[in-house]
Order: C-alpha cells, then structure tokens, then sequence
C-alpha cells in the first residue's frame, strides 16, 4: 500500500466522525460520503472485468455492502431540530459497521501486499475471478453499496419524521 492509499482508506473510514457527531440532513451531508467513494473509484478503477466469476464476486461484496449500509441507517438516531431540518447521529453499533465496512476494505488491501498475495491468487485461480482489477472493482462496488444504502435507510427514516418526533434508536 502507498501513501495515497492509505490516506484514501483513512479518509473514508474517518467519515464516520461527522455521523458519531451527528449532522443536519442536508444535500451537502449526502453528498460527501458518495463524493469520496467516487473519488477512490477514479483513483483505483482501471478496468471492470466481468469474465469468469467476477460478476458473482461483485454480487457478493454489494450484498455484503448492502447489509452493512442498512444496518449503518437502522442503527443511527434521528430527530429533527426546531426549525424542522432532520439531526441524524451514528452510535456506537452504527459506527462500529460503518468502520467494520470500510476498514476490512483497507485490511485486505493491506493482507494483498504483505503475505496474502499467493492465497488471493488460489483462490481466485479456483473460484474464475480474473485477478486484482476484479477485486478492486469489488471492494468499491462494496463501499459504494455501503454508502448508499446507509444514505437511502437514513433519508427514509428522515421522512418519516414530524417536528416533534424523535426516534430513539439506541446503539
């Protein structure tokens, strides 16, 4: 792993501080988390293989980020503030996933480079997954169902919200 993508890991895995915080549900607030894994996205994906088992690997990982991001939303408390802009803060299990998520992205790069090569390469010889553009595009499709879904479940709450409600989801 490089400088960049060890920053670019952090990055993404610190956007859980502004969720532990708490944040106002405005456009911009949806915006970031969906910027930053664009961002990474233009970085890393070179190529989007589909030959093999590619396309199943990449099922795989969205369902996997899918789940994640649904349990991030269900998990995070919401209220809406007097001048009726909904508050949505992560607690302990929201943020807890929303780094399990992106930091076993950043774990398994990590594990590529340093011993695990020779056993990614087996298993995708033996599983028809054609090499590591296929994993990238994965772990991206990953954190991107992650993003999403936990924005969709948060958005969905929010509207569900009067003025004086305050859901109290504890985590």
């Amino acid at each position: 792993m490089t400088t960049i993508d060890y920053l670019i890991s952090a990055a993404l895995i610190l956007l859980v501080i502004p969720q532990i915080r708490g944040t106002r549900q405005t456009l911009r607030t949806a915006l970031l988390p969906i910027v930053a894994v664009a961002a990474a996205a233009a970085y890393y994906l070179k190529s989007f293989p589909t030959e093999g088992h590619d396309v199943p690997l990449y099922a795989t990982t969205l369902l996997i980020g899918a789940v994640l991001g649904i349990a991030c939303g269900a998990t995070t408390r919401l209220s809406r503030s007097a001048d009726g802009v909904a508050f949505a803060q992560a607690g302990a299990v929201a943020a807890a996933l929303w780094i399990v998520g992106m930091a076993s992205r950043a774990g398994f790069e990590y594990w590529a480079d340093n011993g695990g090569a020779t056993d990614i390469a087996r298993f995708s010889r033996d599983n028809l997954i054609t090499g590591a553009a296929a994993w990238t595009a994965a772990l991206l499709l990953m954190a991107l169902a992650q993003v999403l879904c936990r924005l969709a479940v948060v958005r969905l709450r929010t509207h569900r919200l009067t003025p004086a409600t305050r859901v109290a989801v504890r985590a």
